[in-house]
């Protein structure tokens, strides 16, 4: 593209401690990582957009004069668009590019990095203060990925991507969020190519934890996902159907496992071990009470961690898609081991949030 007079973008995530949380309107700490979704434009004399994206083979033309139609599901490019037009935002059409190194629909948030980076570059295209305020970029990407289409996702993604670094988020009202210190070495996160149904793993693991809260609180009144997993609560989740049962059960671990994991955070000197450690303790609640784990990724997390990983852990909705080693030491050996399991591997780190590049 010639003549580029705008650049933004954002980075992609690993969700390290709270799967499955935001939500619930639970906690997460999550990490900005150094793969990252771009988009350039040159300003057109018209009110077209024409967006091309090299990396999936395809292209998208349209006026933002009217509402624009979706012709697919989770059509983001123009659902932003629609909801800046609806507010009144003054554009100007543009030709853009997008190209990426997130892998794409493999737990990584390739999707919620697009739609933080387009609202990014539509608020800098349109001189729009809100542009250099990355708590409002990260809550129109809410709006654009999840809100617009009534999907059953949380924020965290969104969060992440547009602040960057290490997040602690409580979903509570008013939300609660801390950039925490980042201690992190090296990271080697792998994709198993299988292929995952996001919004349909959300919906199942939202509907049955939910049931499953419910009947409990019948039993115990008072009772909801923020209770103390005591011994009366775990005696009357034992009772529930096995589905509501193991969902249930592993949502509160989870929730405490990711309170733990603030508190590591937040102690000198940062354990690095423990962190390990802890990362594998979430995965085995992941595969063990949330099911989302398969048989190639539990390989590759062997693999990765008989080759000197700390710890590691499935990344993102699952049954497919990502996993990742903590790999302070030897990372390129823990990514060769991976790759002889199968996966596709990338030695990452953590990385800064959504910008302005040009």
């Amino acid at each position: 593209m010639k003549n580029i007079e705008l650049r933004v973008s954002s980075p992609g995530r690993i969700c390290l401690f709270g799967e499955h949380q935001d939500y619930f309107g639970l906690a997460i700490i999550a990490g900005a990582i150094n793969l990252r979704i771009s988009i350039s434009g040159s300003r057109r004399a018209d009110t077209t957009f024409r967006i091309d994206l090299p990396d999936i083979g395809e292209k998208e033309e349209f006026l933002f004069e009217r509402e624009i139609p979706y012709d697919k599901k989770r059509d983001y490019l123009k659902s932003a668009v629609n909801i800046h037009r609806r507010a009144g935002l003054p554009m100007t059409g543009w030709d853009c590019e997008v190209r990426g190194t997130i892998p794409i629909n493999a737990g990584t948030s390739s999707s919620s990095a697009l739609v933080v980076a387009w609202n990014k570059f539509l608020l800098e295209a349109a001189g729009d203060p809100r542009a250099r305020k990355p708590h409002e970029i990260a809550e129109l990407g809410y709006l654009t990925e999840v809100a617009e289409f009534k999907e059953p996702g949380g924020k965290m993604d969104h969060y992440t991507s547009a602040l960057g670094g290490v997040v602690w988020i409580r979903f509570d009202e008013p939300m609660k969020l801390d950039q925490l210190e980042n201690p992190l070495g090296t990271f080697v996160l792998a994709n198993s190519l299988q292929k995952k149904d996001t919004t349909g793993t959300l919906g199942f693991i939202k509907s049955h934890v939910l049931e499953g809260a419910a009947m409990v609180a019948k039993k115990i009144p008072g009772f909801n996902l923020k209770s103390p997993l005591t011994d009366d609560v775990l005696t009357e989740i034992k009772k529930l159907p096995p589905d509501n049962r193991r969902l249930l059960k592993g949502t509160l671990m989870t929730r405490d496992l990711t309170k733990e994991g603030a508190a590591l955070f937040r102690a000198k000197p940062f354990d690095h071990q423990k962190f390990g450690t802890m990362l594998s303790a979430q995965h085995a609640v992941l595969r063990d009470h949330l099911e989302i784990s398969t048989e190639k990724i539990e390989r590759m997390i062997s693999s990765a961690l008989d080759a000197g990983g700390f710890g590691a852990k499935i990344n993102g909705s699952g049954g497919g898609g990502c996993m990742f080693a903590y790999a302070p030491r030897d990372p390129e050996k823990v990514a060769a081991a991976i790759e002889k399991a199968g996966g596709q591997s990338f030695i990452v780190h953590i990385d800064e949030g959504v910008k302005r590049e040009i």
